[in-house]
């Protein structure tokens, strides 16, 4: 898919203000001789508090000549200590020494202090607030997934009118749906802020590297015989797709209905969205009907799903 030359623009545009923001133009990182490269060799060094050449330059996706050249200036400097050699005799440990380890607390106390007075002080709570989550935004698009738990929890203030933006806009970029889609579920959403608590109803916002990476939720079917739960609204960010999130919502969508009572869970859902039927395939869900329709600017078979607790 083409790239829109503006959006190049702004991104390069935001990688000039940044650097320009956070001192990558400046001589020395923090007012030191040391260059930013170096000065990550330090902070790996320092993190780790041993570690081999290769090992470093993997983590920062460098050249191991390169590594090397800049490894035998660091240990001419004092900074960092060619260690004894462990069972692998290929590989030689690497460790900051005193001077190194000084350094290393320096860079990082300037980091901080960068941080809060360039980045964070300047800003209220919401404008700290919308900065830090766009930046762990950028990391989950630009990263390899991490290793923080997925954590399951209740919805917080203001997530309920993020939820209906995401889902609206994503269905309108990847399936073409229209305004009416988004109507619709903003009017989903309120049915469930406006349900009683019993019978039981539940939302769950799963959430990764401190990002909301999808949700679902159950309510009582109102126009279904008693004892029957609807689930809606499953979806999962399009960063964290393939890590199995939706299939850890539908589980614990189907063990909240069971532990509540519910003897049936019903759901209605589109044929396109593939990948979100085989996740109702594999919790044990059964088709009971499909109906045709032209809704949200489109024609579409809609499908009626059903789970016998």
């Amino acid at each position: 898919m083409a790239v829109n030359p503006a959006d190049i623009a702004q991104v390069r545009a935001f990688n000039r203000f940044y650097t320009k923001v956070i001192g990558l133009l400046d001589e020395g990182m923090h007012k030191s001789p040391h260059s930013l490269t170096e000065a990550r060799v330090i902070y790996e060094l320092g993190k780790r508090g041993r570690a081999t050449s290769s090992t470093i330059a993997e983590e920062l996706d460098m050249d191991r000549g390169q590594m090397s050249r800049l490894v035998l200036r660091l240990v001419d400097q004092g900074i960092v200590a060619v260690l004894p050699r462990d069972r692998d005799r290929r590989a030689t440990p690497l460790a900051l020494t005193p001077e190194g380890d000084a350094l290393f607390r320096h860079f990082n106390e300037m980091s901080d202090a960068a941080a809060a007075n360039g980045l964070l002080e300047p800003l209220d709570e919401l404008g700290r607030r919308d900065l830090v989550d766009a930046m762990r935004r950028i990391e989950s698009l630009l990263a390899e997934p991490g290793d923080e738990p997925l954590i399951l929890r209740p919805h917080r203030i203001g997530e309920i009118g993020w939820l209906i933006h995401r889902q609206g806009l994503l269905y309108h970029l990847e399936q073409g749906w229209n305004g009416e889609f988004e109507t619709l579920i903003t009017r989903i959403y309120a049915e469930y802020e406006a349900a009683l608590a019993l019978p039981p109803k539940g939302l769950w916002i799963a959430e990764q590297d401190g990002q909301v990476a999808g949700s679902v939720f159950i309510i009582p079917a109102a126009e279904e015989a008693p004892g029957t739960a609807q689930l809606r609204m499953l979806y999962t960010e399009p960063a964290f797709r393939g890590r199995g999130i939706g299939k850890r919502l539908v589980e614990e969508a189907v063990r909240f209905s069971r532990a509540s009572g519910y003897k049936r869970i019903i759901l209605w859902t589109q044929d396109c969205l593939v990948s979100a039927r085989r996740i109702y395939q594999g919790a044990g869900f059964a088709l009971v009907r499909e109906d045709k329709h032209h809704s949200f600017g489109a024609d579409l078979n809609g499908q009626y799903w059903a789970l016998e607790l």
